[in-house]
């Protein structure tokens, strides 16, 4: 086994430095310095007893000096709205991607969509001197960042867009997705169709609503109060919503989830009934495809969103001059057959 026992007078947080190491090969600092920075003029056996002394030890070379030289830390940030949705795993693992082909270390973190949080931790990793965030905003008002975007800081928000200020965003059709999802059901004879969504103050939210409310009005149906549901994602609420919609003398016969969290919740709550509904999910889950029958639904393009707004944050960077834009990447509609369901009175 390894030998990773630590040695006598040493501290948790204290690292050997090379001067340490210059003491245990037996050579000069500069030495040592030439060998971490791969400079010329060292003997081969002075080569080995350095890299040997650099191992026994456990150094690592401090880049801080190096960094402050240069300008650039090498590391960005990503700030998630939550690290535990399954979305984005593929957009976090994107990112990182782009950043490693730059050279360059991702830190990540979890608002947990709190505002507060969001903005405490985007600070926070401008106080450690990342190169450039990418924001997945849990807030509405961004103008926190503009003194750390004038101190050079890029700044790329992603899935939704900044609050207050311009910046660069790279958003999913959200409208366009949920108007074809429900325009979809229609063409399959439902009328009456429920949605049940996220909180309205959140924009993919708020553009999903748009999108059902457009694709019933352009089919000409009034839309019922009670058709309609938003709120925490949590499943006791959507649960009680998906009940309401579904009970009564005239429950909805087909269900639009604004997003994968309400879309599972929704399939345990039709699974317990003998009447068929008609689903359509915002966003695509695992094992979707494997229900009976499968699920329906707009899927977004994850590591696009990601590598894009990585690449969009690497120009910035690199100084590529460019307004503050927009860029719409578009959804797609999965056809699995529970969206296919025909309404049942």
């Amino acid at each position: 086994m390894a030998d990773t026992a630590r040695r006598p007078g040493n501290r948790y947080g204290s690292r050997p430095t090379m001067k340490d190491v210059a003491a245990h090969a037996g050579v000069g600092l500069k030495t040592v310095s030439r060998v971490v920075n791969g400079e010329p003029g060292v003997t081969p056996d002075t080569e080995r007893r350095v890299h040997e002394a650099i191992n026994a030890l456990g150094f690592r070379r401090n880049d801080s000096a190096r960094v402050l030289r240069k300008g650039r830390t090498a590391s960005v940030g990503l700030v998630l709205e939550d690290l535990a949705d399954p979305f984005y795993g593929p957009l976090s693992r994107a990112v990182e991607e782009v950043a490693r082909a730059h050279g360059a270390l991702l830190i990540n973190g979890s608002s947990a969509e709190d505002p507060d949080r969001e903005q405490e931790l985007a600070l926070a990793l401008c106080a450690r001197r990342v190169d450039g965030l990418v924001v997945i905003p849990a807030g509405d008002d961004h103008r926190y960042l503009e003194p750390e975007i004038r101190a050079g800081v890029a700044t790329v928000f992603v899935d939704r867009p900044a609050g207050k200020i311009d910046a660069d965003a790279v958003l999913s059709d959200n409208f366009g997705g949920a108007r074809h999802a429900v325009a979809h059901l229609l063409a399959h004879g439902h009328r009456r169709i429920g949605f049940i969504g996220d909180r309205p103050v959140i924009h993919t939210a708020a553009e999903r609503l748009r999108g059902y409310r457009a694709a019933m009005a352009e089919a000409g149906i009034p839309v019922e109060d009670t058709w309609i549901s938003l709120g925490a994602t949590d499943p006791e609420r959507v649960r009680r919503a998906a009940e309401t919609l579904l009970d009564g003398p005239e429950p909805v016969t087909a269900v639009f989830a604004g997003n994968n969290r309400v879309t599972v919740t929704v399939v345990r709550v039709l699974s317990e009934r003998p009447r068929p509904t008609a689903l359509v999910g915002f966003d695509d889950f695992e094992l979707a495809d494997l229900l009976q029958p499968g699920v329906t639904v707009v899927a977004q393009d994850a590591a696009q969103l990601g590598r894009t707004a990585a690449e969009r944050l690497f120009q910035q960077l690199d100084g590529v001059p460019h307004a503050p834009e927009r860029t719409m990447l578009p959804t797609r509609l999965i056809t699995r057959g529970s969206g296919e369901l025909p309404p049942v009175d």
